[in-house]
């Protein structure tokens, strides 16, 4: 081989770390160590005392951590050997603890400890009041570093958790690392999409853990740290244990007056349970439309106080006129087809219609007399390929490509969405409206199509890129306009319980929240008052006026009454219309904050001001009191050079909605929210979506523009 110059002899490597073998230890040097660590004062010594002994690297550096992998086996089997060798020893068995556990800061190291039973060598020692604090803050560590799998071990040792504290109840110490510890555990187990395993729901034990959390959040002296994850530990059950959850007044008081707390995150949080507690028990929302329920309403006549209002939006432009008029539209010109068999000119048809109301395109066929029977049947022989109406949609569109007319393909491509949206067949809807935008960027309708599939993100990019089109329907503008405030409602709730303050997606959430309280104001304000999702954005608007004002909102609510008094109509004209209003998830969750929030924000004010003293308390909150001097060296790791990590949290205070930083998070163009915006390369101040947004707002960008 080129350049190879001989061989080496390999040199045998040293060990990274050297531990003694405690199996072979005279007896008179074991019973040194045994009473060298009897004879240390304080848990932080005696861990020093033994890893002095056993010559571990410092634990409290990430290379100390790196060389215990290199020799875990041994290291663990020396340390396994003190362990066993005085299982009844409390003050040993709670220095091992302590060592195990600052190793769980390093993943791997945390995944093999599990592995060899971690935590049934902590559990037992919760129940013995000398180690007690040093288990549980343990425990604390654990779920605080560890994986799902960890955290949903550990939630099995609820029962152990629950038990201790409610023996203990003036222990607030020990309920803060309890209730910290099943705060991430349990979240891990049942706080899922999926139902959880059984096992966890019972080890929850909920019925008993909601009193006794809340019970312990209202003690005075109770710390920061005990009532953020209290809040965060009572809104884990609300989804699948939904039963046990609304059967507790107290604990949906809590969550309804934590909306006036002056912490954003707090009031994002109890949103966020309140929705996630309706979501099973909830209906869907309506998706059909009768017409002959329309007709009858209408034969009916309308109040007189219903009739004013929809003269005074313009009788015309209100959503039952227009339905009407649509579907009667859509009958003669099946019938003119069915005369000159002109699909091209039908097409042209149905494309207006299209965007002239959702349910425009009525199902129906051509009918005839059975002469025999004297029966009303389908004509399945009248000349056209197709009988049923909705299935003249596809043909529609191939007559409108065949004649080849510049600028006709957008009407082919909405034609053959909307027949996809018919078919309940969104994928293809979206890949056609898609299609259409690769063609005509400015064509809003292809937007709103896009806004119906289920990658919330693009769908909220698309509505918001929609609404800026030139030309558009009502009807299109606020279905826009209501996907818009779903989509960004949704996002920002989630978002913001995901992320802490001050990460990009934090900021990114409640420039969400923002966005959809901008757009639900805009819907409930120009949109018609018959319209099929006024309901659902005056729900987002009821929810995210509380949630975003918080303490600024009045607790009697006189800031929502026009609110209250638009939805009262809107279930009118629904119901009159055939439909009672569907108890959808949205729905449910408006009524019960509305029906809780006067006496709820009474009732718990002195709990939620608890809370909120840290929005204006300067001082750093400490994670643990100073008597456990081995929390200290728990939280006690250091990078080396090069190395970088997150900064442990300090506190809980959370910022209060801040216009500046949502600004940041908004295209300059189309004002969607997004933590993913790229700067304009002029002025680095403009931010956009993407070449698209950035070219249709140069026009008045340019102006201001540093170039």
């Amino acid at each position: 081989m080129p350049g190879h110059r001989g061989k080496t002899k390999a040199k045998k490597p040293k060990p990274i770390v050297n531990v003694h073998s405690v199996a072979r230890l005279p007896s008179e040097e074991f019973i040194g160590l045994v009473d060298d660590i009897e004879r240390a004062e304080g848990w932080n010594t005696r861990v020093k005392v033994l890893c002095e002994f056993l010559q571990l690297p410092d634990l409290s550096r990430r290379s100390g951590l790196k060389k215990v992998h290199v020799n875990f086996n041994e290291v663990y089997h020396n340390i396994d050997d003190v362990y066993v060798a005085n299982i009844g020893n409390e003050k040993i068995t709670g220095t091992i603890i302590g060592i195990y556990t600052k190793m769980c800061a390093d993943a791997i190291l945390r995944d093999k400890l599990f592995q060899k039973g971690l935590v049934t060598k902590i559990t037992p020692l919760i129940n013995i009041p000398a180690t007690r604090y040093l288990a549980l803050r343990a425990l604390t560590t654990v779920t605080h570093h560890g994986g799902v799998d960890i955290r949903k071990e550990i939630s099995l040792e609820s029962p152990s958790l629950l038990k201790v504290i409610q023996e203990n109840p003036d222990d607030l110490r020990a309920a803060e690392m309890a209730i910290s510890t099943m705060a991430h555990a349990i979240g891990a187990a049942i706080n899922q999409e999926d139902s959880p395993a059984p096992k966890y729901t019972k080890a929850a034990n909920i019925k008993t853990l909601i009193p006794v959390v809340i019970d312990f959040m209202r003690k005075p002296g109770v710390t920061i740290q005990l009532l953020h994850h209290g809040l965060e530990l009572l809104t884990h059950p609300v989804l699948h244990c939904w039963s046990e959850c609304k059967a507790n007044s107290p604990l949906q008081d809590l969550l309804v007056a934590c909306l006036r707390s002056a912490d954003l995150t707090v009031r994002v949080s109890a949103l966020g349970g309140l929705l996630r507690l309706e979501a099973l028990s909830s209906e869907d929302d309506q998706r059909q439309f009768d017409p002959h329920k329309l007709m009858a309403a209408i034969e009916r006549r309308f109040p007189d106080h219903l009739v004013d209002i929809l003269t005074d939006y313009g009788t015309m432009r209100c959503d039952t006129f227009l339905t009407m008029s649509s579907t009667a539209d859509n009958q003669k010109a099946m019938m003119k087809c069915a005369q000159d068999k002109d699909l091209y000119s039908l097409g042209l048809k149905l494309a207006e219609l299209i965007t002239r109301t959702e349910f425009s395109i009525a199902e129906g066929g051509f009918q005839m007399q059975d002469p025999r029977t004297g029966r009303i049947e389908l004509n399945r022989d009248i000349g056209l390929p197709f009988i049923m109406w909705s299935d003249a949609l596809p043909h529609c569109a191939r007559a409108i490509l065949a004649k080849g007319r510049p600028g006709e393909e957008d009407l082919a491509d909405m034609i053959t969405a909307k027949f996809f949206i018919i078919r309940s067949r969104i994928p293809d809807a979206i890949e056609a409206a898609k299609r259409g935008l690769q063609r005509n960027p400015k064509f809003a309708y292809f937007y709103y199509v896009i806004t119906l599939g289920k990658d919330h993100y693009e769908g909220l990019r698309s509505a918001k890129k929609g609404l800026k089109c030139p030309k558009m329907t009502p009807f299109v503008r606020f279905g826009l306009l209501h996907r818009a405030v779903e989509l960004a409602g949704n996002l920002g709730v989630c978002r913001i319980q995901e992320s802490s303050p001050g990460d990009r997606k934090y900021d990114e959430g409640v420039a969400f929240l923002m966005s959809a309280m901008e757009d639900a104001k805009v819907y409930v304000t120009e949109a018609p008052p018959d319209a099929r999702h006024m309901k659902n954005v005056l729900y987002w608007y009821i929810c995210l006026t509380l949630t975003i004002k918080g303490p600024e909102t009045p607790a009697d609510l006189e800031e929502l009454q026009v609110a209250f008094k638009k939805l009262g109509y809107a279930d009118e004209f629904s119901v009159l219309l055939g439909t009672v209003p569907p108890r959808t998830q949205l729905r449910l969750t408006q009524q019960n904050i509305v029906k809780r929030y006067p006496t709820a924000v009474q009732e718990w004010k002195d709990l939620i001001a608890r809370f909120d003293e840290v929005m204006t308390d300067e001082r750093p909150i400490s994670l643990e009191k100073a008597e456990d001097d081995l929390a200290a060296w728990l939280d006690d790791l250091h990078l080396d050079h090069g190395e970088e990590d997150e900064p442990y949290p300090q506190r809980c205070s959370h910022p209060r909605v801040s216009p500046n930083t949502v600004a940041l998070y908004r295209c300059s163009w189309c004002s969607n929210p997004s933590a993913a915006l790229r700067k304009c390369s002029g002025c680095e101040k403009a931010r956009y979506c993407d070449g698209g947004c950035q070219k249709s707002h140069w026009s008045e960008h340019k102006v201001t523009c540093r170039t």
